[in-house]
């Protein structure tokens, strides 16, 4: 039976900034700023959360599917470690504002950024499971980093996890019909274990050891695949694999990675890592690197920017690892090919990415004190459209929800 994703979209927000315009303003070690590989961020702005991300990114899908495709959608997935009720799901805004049908299981995982994957291979097992034939599940993964001020600090514990730090959505359609990504079922490897590298101790602070964090996720990788290559009979890190995919927090953490995986498994030379690296990872860097960090979305950021990018004159597979601090990791396979680059074409993705306002560094900073106003369990307050005009001009006329209102804890919305 085939499975996989049907559609594919993401939503990152209205607002960027250039990140080299913030690592000059904090005065960041050019050498290891160089190491992230990062060109911009997304920045959510306060009448923007998870719910709104969630919203607008499956919307995209939504609109394309008829009366009967949009029936067929019986469980929304959503994963974050960015909610914003330790009870209520965001899948119930998502049914609600897409105004989707109510037969249908609701319900949020939360586990770093490892979560979008475990709702995706929930969805793929659910459609295996061949239950309900013709099923469809709706997966997104949406997560938000507000830069915050305490005394008068960035709450941000270290100052190169602010540049990489992004904010966005991805949505995907997963059925028996994978138009983008047929996923290998059945080849998938795991490897997990306790370590604190990185964590959300309150839900609106961020912190976390950087350097244990790369360790983990260089145990992870190494780890994850070998798993994969037990239950896969005959397969080759170098040779199995047209285009490899990782979840990446920032680019110079996903060549550490390769590059130690090239030695570990193949044994290859420096100049063979470089080639190897510009041929099947850098592709997937396209839109990772314009937003930064989205958690749990980040690898499925990486799919949509590598179907945008690469040359495929036929189908090609893709190794994907998926890592989630605490920790968790995975690593699977799938088939992309030219259709799935013409299904993602009609996204225009990059073209919406390239209509972000660019904020300047005073304006990205006049944000923090009114992003504090709207944190985990603010109980009343209405957003006001006219903090930076010029940012919300962008948003008019292009049928966006965004937040309006918090009534007694519950989130209200409008479409602009």
């Amino acid at each position: 039976m085939n499975v996989g994703i049907e559609a594919l979209n993401i939503y990152c927000g209205v607002a960027a900034l250039d990140v080299n315009i913030l690592a000059k303003a904090r005065g960041l070690d050019n050498d290891r700023f160089e190491n992230l590989m990062m060109k911009g961020k997304s920045v959510a702005m306060p009448y923007e959360d998870p719910v709104s991300f969630a919203v607008n990114a499956a919307k995209g899908i939504i609109d394309t599917l008829d009366e009967n495709e949009r029936n067929r959608i019986e469980m929304i997935i959503t994963c974050t470690e960015s909610g914003i009720d330790f009870g209520k799901s965001i899948s119930t805004y998502v049914l609600d504002y897409l105004n989707l049908n109510r037969n249908c299981r609701l319900f949020e995982i939360k586990n770093a950024c490892y979560a979008s994957t475990a709702g995706l291979q929930t969805a793929i097992n659910f459609i295996l499971a061949g239950a309900s034939p013709g099923a469809k599940v709706l997966v997104i993964g949406t997560d938000i980093s507000r830069m915050l001020v305490a005394q008068g600090r960035n709450m941000m514990d270290s100052s190169f996890a602010e540049p990489s730090s992004g904010a966005g959505s991805v949505a995907m359609l997963v059925g028996d019909t994978p138009k983008v990504l047929q996923i290998d079922v059945g080849a998938n490897g795991y490897y997990g274990f306790e370590v604190m590298d990185t964590c959300r101790p309150t839900p609106d602070h961020e912190a976390g050891d950087a350097d244990l964090s790369l360790l983990s996720y260089l145990d992870c990788a190494e780890k994850a695949y070998q798993d994969y290559e037990k239950r896969v009979e005959g397969v080759d890190y170098r040779e199995s694999f047209d285009f490899l995919l990782f979840h990446t927090p920032f680019g110079g953490m996903v060549k550490g990675a390769h590059r130690s995986m090239m030695r570990k498994f193949k044994k290859a030379k420096p100049v063979d890592i470089d080639s190897d690296f510009n041929r099947r990872v850098l592709p997937g860097f396209k839109y990772c690197q314009k937003v930064g960090n989205i958690m749990g979305g980040t690898v499925y950021l990486a799919l949509a920017g590598l179907i945008d990018t690469a040359d495929l004159d036929g189908p090609k597979r893709i190794g994907i690892f998926s890592y989630g601090s605490g920790c968790c990791s995975e690593f699977y396979s799938g088939v992309i090919t030219p259709d799935s680059q013409l299904e993602q074409k009609e996204r225009q993705l990059d073209k919406i990415l390239s209509e972000r306002y660019m904020l300047t560094m005073d304006e990205y900073e006049s944000l923090f004190a009114e992003n504090a106003k709207v944190s985990f369990g603010t109980r009343d307050i209405a957003l006001e459209r006219d903090i930076l005009p010029a940012v919300y001009s962008c948003l008019e006329g292009k049928g966006r929800l965004i937040l309006k209102q918090i009534k007694n804890y519950h989130r209200e919305y409008e479409w602009v």
